[in-house]
């Protein structure tokens, strides 16, 4: 497929990550429309030109045209960006059905794995439009803080998709002279990686709140990846892919920055709050919470092992404290890296 010159562009939430996503792209576009949930955040974009809940600080451009009507923002867009948290990603799409067409590409920016169904978010896409028709999709995920991506920060991440000819036209639509898109036909590995990288930030995050040492967060990031890439093998991805941006990569960045709300999340575990102390006071979603009760359900299934990810879910929902999960990965049968 060839994207005509000029396709308008449509992003699907006004959170940190897709507010950024906006206002990037609207640095070599006359114009990219984002729906924004809240009526009245959309008023104060229009306003004062900032998004001061989820993305304070970064003026938005005025190529950058928010609305609370899906009818409004889909009218005419050729590319359907979704930033919208993992478990409203259904939802939303089933409210956009009215104003979709074939001749859209859906884009995802979510990273999850969604509860219930265990279907990553392309899979989600396909779920809800396919009985209409066969919808192109796409996903972009790596290495990106929101805020540090919307200050213009350089930042490289990928572009995957089955479909090759898609893959490249996106990679040469999105791409800017500071946001760098790499392509690989590995949507699998690239769900995957992106969505179960946030759990093992959790874990690292415990370990930093816990003050346990640089040893212990190197030996996590380093057996994180390894329960990512029998997962993501498992589910038909390919290991090296986990080797790029959107696996390693973007694992030692949610496992180390301080911009990590995952990581934040654990930290908070590690130093003694609850769960739900610490949710209630976050604006914005830590995607590792919910993720992981889909992620360790998926890796039961396929007979996956994951002890990290088992632990992670057992604090955060078997109320087992963060030193006897710490105990339990370190006590484990040895064995062979």
């Amino acid at each position: 497929m060839r994207l005509p010159a000029g396709t308008s562009i449509a992003v699907i939430g006004a959170g940190g990550w897709g507010t950024a996503l906006a206002l990037t792209l609207a640095k070599t576009r006359d114009s990219v429309r984002l729906w924004v949930f809240e009526p009245d955040l959309v008023e104060t974009i229009r306003r004062d030109r900032s998004n001061p809940i989820y993305l304070p600080g970064v003026r938005i451009p005025a190529q950058v045209h928010p609305s609370s009507s899906l009818a409004e923002v889909l009218a005419g867009a050729g590319i359907v960006i979704c930033a919208v948290p993992s478990h409203l990603c259904r939802g939303v799409f089933l409210q956009m059905l009215p104003w979709i067409r074939s001749d859209m590409v859906f884009v995802t920016a979510t990273k999850g794995i969604e509860n219930g169904s265990l279907m990553r978010m392309s899979q989600v896409v396909h779920d809800v439009i396919g009985p209409a028709f066969r919808p192109r999709v796409a996903a972009i995920s790596g290495p990106t803080f929101a805020v540090e991506v919307a200050r213009e920060e350089p930042t490289a991440l990928v572009v995957a998709s089955p479909e090759e000819d898609l893959r490249h036209e996106l990679q040469k639509v999105l791409s800017t002279s500071r946001f760098r898109l790499y392509t690989n036909p590995d949507i699998v590995g690239v769900e995957i990686g992106g969505s179960v990288k946030n759990i093992i930030a959790i874990a690292a995050g415990v370990v930093s709140g816990m003050r346990l040492g640089h040893n212990a967060i190197a030996a996590l990031i380093t057996r994180g990846l390894a329960e990512i890439m029998r997962l993501a093998e498992a589910c038909g991805g390919r290991r090296d892919t986990l080797a790029g941006l959107a696996g390693l990569g973007d694992l030692v960045l949610t496992c180390t920055g301080h911009l990590s709300r995952n990581r934040q999340v654990g930290v908070a575990l590690g130093e003694g709050a609850r769960l739900e102390d610490i949710v209630s006071r976050m604006r914005m979603v830590a995607e590792g919470v919910k993720t992981s009760k889909s992620a360790v359900t998926l890796a039961r299934r396929l007979g996956v092992e994951m002890p990290i990810a088992e632990e992670v879910y057992a604090i955060l929902y078997e109320d087992k404290d963060p030193g006897d999960a710490i105990n339990a990965l370190m006590e484990r049968e040895l064995t062979e890296e």
